[in-house]
């Protein structure tokens, strides 16, 4: 499921300044980075099924691992984890209220911050 029209795809911003911010709200980097991307998650346990909000971004300046990278956000994703083959974005999916309104929020949470570090 994508969340467009958040006002974060496209959004520039710092990339040591949104990781904290990211922190925060709960989101992990873990491993999931190279020199040009980078993915964070929240997990989302409703009942035994799991749930990832995903905030992706790709650097217009430098690399992930300088200290001067400025990154650019894609369109925030909410998948479902399948076990053993991973994450699902796909139409046919279907997501719990519960957890779309948690994604709407955090994500709504994550705009105000950006815009209080710009």
């Amino acid at each position: 499921m994508k969340f467009e029209n958040t006002g974060l795809e496209n959004q520039t911003v710092d990339f040591s300044r949104l990781s904290d911010v990211m922190k925060e709200l709960g989101f992990v980097l873990a491993g999931q980075w190279d020199y040009e991307r980078v993915t964070y998650d929240r997990k989302f346990d409703l009942k035994g099924e799991i749930f990832y909000l995903r905030v992706q971004a790709f650097t217009v300046e430098g690399e992930i691992e300088g200290k001067h990278a400025v990154v650019k956000l894609l369109t925030p994703l909410l998948g479902k984890h399948y076990y053993p083959h991973g994450v699902e974005y796909g139409d046919g999916e279907t997501f719990p209220k519960t957890i779309v309104e948690q994604s709407t929020r955090l994500l709504s949470q994550l705009s105000d911050e950006l815009e209080k570090i710009k």
